[in-house]
């Protein structure tokens, strides 16, 4: 992968994943609903693995290089 689209695509997973993992942490430290219309027992693991994926992904992105 080239230097300039590696870095770009780690910095917009690397974002997204640490906004998801914040969002998540807030709504459910409060207890309000993570997904609209979607049981928290579900909504919450799968948002942190959504943004622990994503995390994951810019590692790895950043890594290629």
């Amino acid at each position: 992968m080239e230097r300039g689209p590696a870095v770009f695509a780690a910095g917009v997973f690397l974002l997204f994943g640490t906004a998801l993992l914040v969002w998540t942490g807030a709504r459910a430290s409060r207890r309000a609903p993570v997904a609209e219309g979607v049981r928290p027992a579900v909504a919450v693991p799968l948002a942190l693995l959504a943004g622990a994926g994503s995390l994951a992904l810019g590692v790895w992105c950043l890594q290629r290089f």
